[in-house]
């Protein structure tokens, strides 16, 4: 940081000049957590300091003011007067009580909160009441009220805002025939959203839900559970209709039949259900009817069914199984009629476009594979994501699809081309579900990070090339950040390179050798004009006023200044951090070479620094006639101090020579075998015991 004034500091700066603000530790307080420390926040008066702990617990200390502190030490020295009059002391006055940073924060109150706590924010009321808003790991906020300065502090929640969003991972969504509606479920609650409002309008509480759908009429949803049970509720009411038992394993998928009259599902306990709607009378009225459901027949599988999907037209039921094929079923009479293999891993979602042409399958192998149902040949297999692809849905009336996977992306393509159209990208966590509406101009998504997104369909025109140009972009900033080059897809980055690579280190590196040298550039060219000046004035002018960052590492000369910099790079990054330099910073470097073999400075560093630039850029350097003088400078110094440099070498070498020899002659190793005299240290010492 940086302070306007300079009063108080070092180095003799004048007002309005920046200078650093120098910090140094004044105590510690201790925490009754023994978790470390999360996050710190000061209300905006400065009064309350919160410490947030990796325990969820929040910690509120008081900031004393002077008054209050002075009050506090006065009752601090009763208290020591007390324990020395109970120890037996005469002493009627105590010393003078040292204050510690505990004495100016005590703490006051220690809060917990059911979840755990994300972060915090606090605000303190001319009444003495500290408000706590605190955001919780469960998708919620509380507002909690503290009396601060009540003997003891005592804190009550206020508000909890935990209406609209889910609390646990989303794991499936569908939209209303007419688009107006969304149903989303989760863990315990399903809930069902307003599309145009984004507001949530109903929320019931349910089984683990893994699959759902509206009935037709959209006053009723289906909701397939973990437990094997399928709920159904009226959203009216907001109650729970009927649950009903349907497999003994999870109900993992959930698809209504083309004719609306009723809906199957598929379980973890290798059985495909048929289930029809009826109207039944209530027990209780006598005469009111509501909806009911009606197991009709069942499909015996060999294996788990992950999902069930019936083609447009009623034709035919495809049933994905946990052997990573897909079974393609007659509709009416069951029949086996088509077997789809080629996965390497479990096929997790999977749909069947509007005119009941292609069928697309997605697998924890991170691949989609696309399929013709007249025959079951595969189109294609396109390596989609980066991890398992969760879901993947059609657009109605077209060939287009989405498809969510767990790397946090949702990716557009069309599947007659075989071609990515582009990447959505917003969620922070795994993507478990996807519904497209019946329009195809909406996509709502559900995430391991507890939200619903809503994408919309733009008028905006869609260029592909330019969407690669992003990509590969966005690819290439990736890797740099990453440290790693990208190469061309198929191939290896087989040349052999230096043994380093580059880093964000070294690319701040980098970029601190830059911000250097321009500081160089500037104090060269205030010298310069100083002497001018000088010159014309005919007398000596003050000094102009050096950069900031010179003044505060004590004046030192430009040249001089640029050397420490380059000392501070690592070893291992000094190439890397060279190698990025424009070749017309990379002649204002070689005249500081030449300035510092010159004055013998750093002899190693800056021959380790010429070599590796005369090599990288040795075609541009040789044809630049403005560096000829400073080449030929460099050739001829470079002789005389590394010739003084082996000089020196040689002389300590031949004296430490000399002295071994003396050792040697004495009888005294210079690196004697310790093992040898520590044996003949015990041999003295069990000698000694013996005679005593």
């Amino acid at each position: 940081g940086t302070g306007e004034e300079g009063e108080g500091l070092k180095g003799g700066s004048e007002p309005g000049q920046k200078c650093p603000v120098i910090c140094s530790a004044l105590g510690v307080v201790k925490r009754q957590s023994s978790d470390r420390a999360m996050e710190v926040r000061v209300d905006r008066a400065g009064g309350y300091l919160g410490c947030l702990n990796g325990n969820s617990t929040l910690e509120l200390f008081k900031v004393r003011s002077g008054a209050e502190l002075q009050t506090a030490m006065k009752k601090k020295a009763k208290k020591a007067l007390k324990r020395l009059q109970k120890a037996g002391s005469e002493d009627t006055e105590v010393a003078e009580v040292e204050c510690t940073v505990a004495d100016e924060l005590p703490l006051i109150h220690t809060l917990s909160s059911k979840a755990r706590i994300r972060s915090f924010d606090l605000q303190a009321r001319a009444t003495g009441e500290l408000l706590l808003l605190l955001a919780l790991q469960n998708n919620s906020f509380e507002l909690h009220t503290l009396m601060a300065t009540a003997q003891p502090a005592t804190a009550s929640l206020l508000y909890s805002v935990a209406a609209p969003g889910h609390r646990t991972d989303i794991r499936t969504v569908c939209f209303s025939s007419d688009n107006t509606c969304i149903v989303s479920g989760s863990s315990k609650t399903v809930k069902v959203w307003n599309r145009s409002t984004q507001q949530c309008i109903r929320t019931m509480p349910s089984g683990y839900a893994l699959c759902s759908a509206f009935v037709p009429g959209d006053r009723h949803v289906l909701i397939g559970t973990k437990s094997g049970e399928v709920q159904l509720f009226d959203i009216a009411s907001g109650g729970l209709l009927e649950g009903v038992k349907a497999h003994s394993g999870a109900v993992w998928a959930l698809c209504l039949a083309p004719d609306r009259r009723g809906f199957v599902t598929g379980s973890a306990d290798h059985e495909v259900r048929f289930w029809e709607f009826e109207l039944v009378t209530e027990e209780e009225s006598g005469s009111r009817k509501r909806l009911s459901l009606v197991h009709v027949k069942t499909l015996k599988m060999s294996e788990d069914v992950l999902g069930v999907q019936y083609s447009p037209d009623g034709r035919l039921l495809a049933v994905s199984l946990l052997d990573c094929t897909v079974k393609v079923f007659f509709a009416d009479t069951l029949k086996f009629f088509l077997s789809l293999y080629g996965h390497k891993l479990p096929i997790l979602s999977m749909d069947i476009s509007s005119d009941g042409m292609l069928l697309v399958t997605c697998s924890a192998d991170k691949n989609i594979k696309i399929w013709g149902l007249d025959f079951g040949d595969c189109h294609k297999s396109i390596f989609a994501h980066d991890d398992s692809i969760m879901a993947v849905r059609f657009i109605p009336k077209t060939h287009l699809l989405f498809s969510g996977s767990k790397d946090k992306t949702i990716k557009y393509w069309d599947a007659d081309n075989f071609e990515h159209i582009s990447t959505l990208v917003g969620h922070q966590g795994e993507v478990w579900c996807l519904a497209v509406s019946s329009d195809g101009d909406t996509v709502v998504s559900g995430s391991h990070d507890f939200s619903l997104r809503l994408w919309e369909r733009t008028q905006e025109p869609l260029v592909l090339s330019e969407e690669r140009e992003n990509e590969r972009e966005a690819q290439f900033e990736e890797a740099v950040a990453e440290g790693g080059e990208p190469v061309i897809p198929g191939e290896s980055n087989t040349e052999a390179l230096m043994a380093g690579k580059k880093t964000l280190e070294s690319m701040k590196a980098a970029e601190r050798l830059l911000e250097a040298l321009e500081i160089y550039r500037e104090e060269r060219t205030k010298l310069e004009d100083y002497e001018e000046e000088c010159k014309m004035a005919g007398k000596q002018l003050p000094l102009p006023q050096a950069h900031p960052i010179l003044v505060a590492m004590g004046n030192p000369k430009p040249e001089r200044f640029l050397l420490n910099v380059v000392k501070k790079v690592r070893s291992s990054e000094l190439e890397e951090s060279l190698l990025v330099m424009p070749f017309s910073d990379v002649v204002d470097f070689l005249k500081l070479l030449n300035v510092w073999i010159q004055n013998g400075w750093e002899i190693e560093l800056s021959c380790r620094c010429l070599f590796f630039l005369l090599r990288i850029h040795h075609h541009q350097i040789v044809t630049n006639h403005v560096l000829l003088p400073v080449i030929d400078s460099l050739r001829q110094h470079i002789a005389t101090q590394v010739d003084s440099l082996r000089d020196l070498y040689g002389f300590n070498l031949a004296g430490l020579q000399y002295v071994r020899r003396e050792l040697v002659s004495r009888g005294t190793g210079v690196f004697g075998d310790a093992s040898e005299q520590l044996k003949q240290i015990r041999k003295k010492r069990k000698m000694v015991v013996h005679k005593a």
